[in-house]
């Protein structure tokens, strides 16, 4: 059986606390999305995310962190908004940092070469086709 791939593996780091994911690469793309906004809501409309869901989001890493990562200003489009604090800034940077150290180790290099087989039972298997049973 052959398994199509829509996209090529790559690794991706999740810290669990309690049972909720604490920090993921979807927290930290939202983060970096209303970083560059300035605006939950753009970066939603950016990142095809309700804006229900993008708190939901940013409470989750608020309630495991000890301190908060964004700051928002009621105000309409004048004088609202909202800013990543310095501590959601350090965790995206720490984040991104360490997922490139462990995607450059030679052991997340060879474990995503196994996940980019068509289908690694195919390269193993020791099955006798029709021509080798014959001899």
């Amino acid at each position: 059986m052959s398994r199509a791939f829509s996209s090529p593996p790559r690794l991706q780091l999740r810290l669990a606390v309690a049972g909720d994911v604490a920090v993921g690469p979807g927290k930290i793309a939202l983060l970096e999305a209303i970083e560059r906004h300035g605006s939950i809501a753009a970066a939603c409309r950016e990142m095809g995310l309700s804006y229900k869901k993008a708190w939901r989001l940013i409470e989750t890493m608020n309630r495991h962190l000890e301190r908060p990562v964004l700051e928002t200003r009621a105000g309409g489009s004048q004088r609202g908004g909202a800013v990543v604090t310095s501590s959601g800034q350090v965790l995206v940077a720490r984040y991104r940092a360490l997922t490139q150290a462990v995607a450059a180790l030679p052991e997340a290099e060879q474990l995503v070469a196994l996940m980019a087989l068509p289908d690694a039972t195919d390269a193993t298997d020791d099955t006798p086709t029709d021509d080798a049973s014959s001899t």
